[in-house]
Parts: structure tokens; C-alpha cells; sequence
């Protein structure tokens, strides 16, 4: 009988992603839409980790299946590192991911390019149904564009340029963001971590 493993994750984009980095791992990867409906936890930590952790094992024991969960968002220099946690929310709690990158590029308008620096982390949290929980954390760093650009992914990703590149997240082929980015580099070590376990 295979293991089943649950995508913790509201956020159907992004479930969707890590279920492609997760496809080949020897687990039945499921999402959410695969369980009851049920009301999502409130991430109260002020951490990634701690957001991430407490959503891997707010899953895990309602369901009672294994569960990876992640917390991430963007950490802006200029912006003394907002908005970090409350990346989803930034432009408030009913907010687009339109609305998201047009307040960050509207509170940078007057920041020139060298002072632009931000970086993406990602916190992936895998919680057992028996011993102990992991996490793993990923970052990459990078600039705001001036304007948005491109039309995958989501969330920042048509306002961030990663270090080395000159074109944003959005811009990009999945398979060439994913080689680089924050939640590729999160997941990628907690899929090695995974596979240790046999």
C-alpha cells in the first residue's frame, strides 16, 4: 500500500507546483481538494517556520496522513524587509496578487535599481505521522523590476528578477524557475530528505 503524503496548501498554484517537484517521489501525493473541505489554520507564527510547521501539522492531524507544507514570501531591503511574512496579504486580507506587486512597485517607485535588492525564502516543513518533523529553508536573491512583467507563475513572480538573470520569474519557462528558485531549492532538499526515508 502506498504512502500517502498531503500537500498542505490552500493555494492552488502553488499546490500545484509542488506537486510537480514531489511526482516522482515514492508517496501518493495528494492536495487538499482530495480531503474534506476544511477551514484553513491561522498562520500566527512570525516565522516562515514556524508558519510552516504549524500548517504541516495542523494537516497531518486532521487528516491523519504525512504532510509537507510551506511558508514563503519576499523580503525587500528597502522596506526594512517587509513584506516578508505577510507577503499574501500585503495589499490586504481579500488582495490579488495584482494588488500585491502594485503597492510593493508603488512603495519603491522612488528607489533606484542598485537599492532595489530582495530575496525570495521558502521554509518547507514535512510533518510524520510518527517522529520528528523537518525543515529546510530556501532562498535566492534578486532585484524589483521597475514594472511587472510576464505571465506565469504567481504571486511576486512578474516583479522579481533573480541575481544572474535579466528577466523576472514570470518571464521564465516553470522548469527553468524552478531550478533556481526559492521554493525549488526548499523542496528539493526536503524531497532528498524524503527519499532517506525509504
Amino acid at each position: 500500500m502506498s504512502r500517502v503524503l498531503l500537500i498542505g496548501s490552500g493555494n492552488k498554484d502553488k499546490a500545484r507546483e509542488l506537486s510537480a517537484m514531489l511526482a516522482d517521489l515514492p508517496w501518493e501525493v495528494k492536495g487538499l481538494g482530495d480531503f474534506p473541505v476544511v477551514e484553513e489554520p491561522e498562520e500566527t507564527e512570525d516565522t516562515f517556520e514556524g508558519n510552516a510547521l504549524l500548517k504541516a501539522k495542523y494537516y497531518s492531524e486532521h487528516f491523519g496522513v504525512a504532510c509537507v507544507a510551506d511558508d514563503s514570501g519576499l523580503a525587500v531591503d528597502a522596506l526594512d524587509g517587509a513584506p516578508g511574512v505577510y507577503s499574501a496579504r500585503y495589499a490586504g486580507e481579500d488582495c490579488t496578487y495584482a494588488d500585491n506587486n502594485e503597492k510593493l512597485l508603488d512603495a519603491l517607485a522612488q528607489v533606484s535599481w542598485p537599492e532595489r535588492t530582495a530575496r525570495f525564502l521558502c521554509c518547507a516543513a514535512f510533518c510524520p505521522l510518527e517522529g520528528e518533523t523537518h525543515t529546510v529553508l530556501g532562498t535566492v536573491e534578486g532585484h524589483i523590476a521597475v514594472d511587472s512583467s510576464g505571465a506565469s507563475g504567481f504571486g511576486y513572480d512578474p516583479v522579481f528578477v533573480p541575481e544572474g538573470h535579466d528577466q523576472t520569474f514570470a518571464e521564465m519557462r516553470p522548469e527553468e524557475k524552478h531550478a533556481i528558485s526559492h521554493r525549488g531549492r526548499a523542496f528539493t532538499a526536503l524531497k532528498a530528505y524524503l527519499e532517506t526515508l525509504g
